[in-house]
């Protein structure tokens, strides 16, 4: 009989997980008007997603911050509405439930729970477009709002949770907090070990608003056009505002501790993808 009922929760299970999107898991807890509290979490379809509340940060690193770069100079931010940030990176399984087919090859850890890569940015946007063409589908997301990549103001404010520390986790950072190069820890943290490759989302424990990976494992596409100088104000958003590249955030496996900061920006050619840069995304109100 144990047997028997074993057998049944697996093919259940297995049936669950090949659904379409908005089949077996429609109508779960996906409400937008939910958010009150930081990290407040709504879920649908195996979309995971933590509110992000209004507010106003400091953007940037001060001057005295160990391994600072340039083009980190502080700026005031304010951000007039809440957005909801994906609790993990996109995985390589909800793109190929949106795409039909995953976009290269998967050659630094592959498995549908761990972070999709090797995306240039325009993928990421076709993406992102069926993505919110199939949730409309479901009738169960609302017409006012709309998945894309975050601003590169929203990215650093979610990633930091509140804090105004070099990393969402403190001064310093090891690889047993988050996926880098173990052997080249941030700023005295001890040395960890060094996978060599991604690994699954949720591995490490999360930062105060309960985002996962915002340090390490992929470098995260922003929206944002890459300019010299941090936007500042209010609702900063580059998207429509050429230049050569794009901005990637967040560290990677391939990297040492120091690009793990919250405030380090990074540049990239939105038509080249790698093995080393992903995305997580946000639903906003239009």
């Amino acid at each position: 009989m144990l047997r028997k009922c074993l057998s049944i929760a697996l093919l259940l299970a297995a049936a669950i997980a090949l659904c379409p999107i908005g089949a077996a898991q429609r109508g779960t807890n996906f409400s937008f008007d939910a958010g009150k509290n930081p990290g407040d979490e709504v879920w649908s379809g195996g979309i995971k997603l933590r509110w992000c509340p209004p507010g106003t940060f400091t953007m940037g690193s001060p001057p005295d911050e160990p391994e600072r770069r340039p083009g980190e100079d502080q700026v005031e931010v304010t951000l007039t509405k809440g957005f909801w940030m994906g609790k993990y990176e996109v995985t390589q399984g909800l793109w190929k439930r949106v795409m039909g087919s995953l976009p290269g090859l998967m050659d630094a850890g592959e498995g549908d729970n761990f972070p999709i890569y090797n995306c240039n940015f325009f993928q990421v946007e076709e993406f992102l477009q069926k993505l919110n063409e199939q949730w409309r589908a479901t009738e169960k997301f609302p017409a006012d709002w709309e998945f894309r990549l975050p601003t590169e103001a929203q990215w650093e404010y979610a990633c930091r949770a509140g804090t105004t520390t070099a990393t969402p986790y403190g001064d310093s950072l090891s690889s047993t907090q988050a996926n880098f190069l173990g052997d080249k820890p941030y700023n005295g943290a001890p040395v960890g070990p060094a996978l060599d490759f991604t690994c699954e989302v949720g591995r490490y424990a999360p930062n105060a608003w309960g985002l996962y990976d915002v340090c390490g494992n992929v470098f995260e596409w922003c929206r944002d056009w890459s300019h010299p100088r941090l936007p500042g104000g209010a609702d900063p958003d580059l998207h429509d505002k050429p230049m050569r590249s794009r901005i990637r955030r967040g560290g990677c496996f391939a990297d040492s501790g120091w690009p793990c900061r919250s405030a380090f920006r990074l540049q990239f050619e939105p038509e080249r993808g790698h093995a080393h840069i992903g995305f997580r995304i946000v639903a906003v109100g239009k």
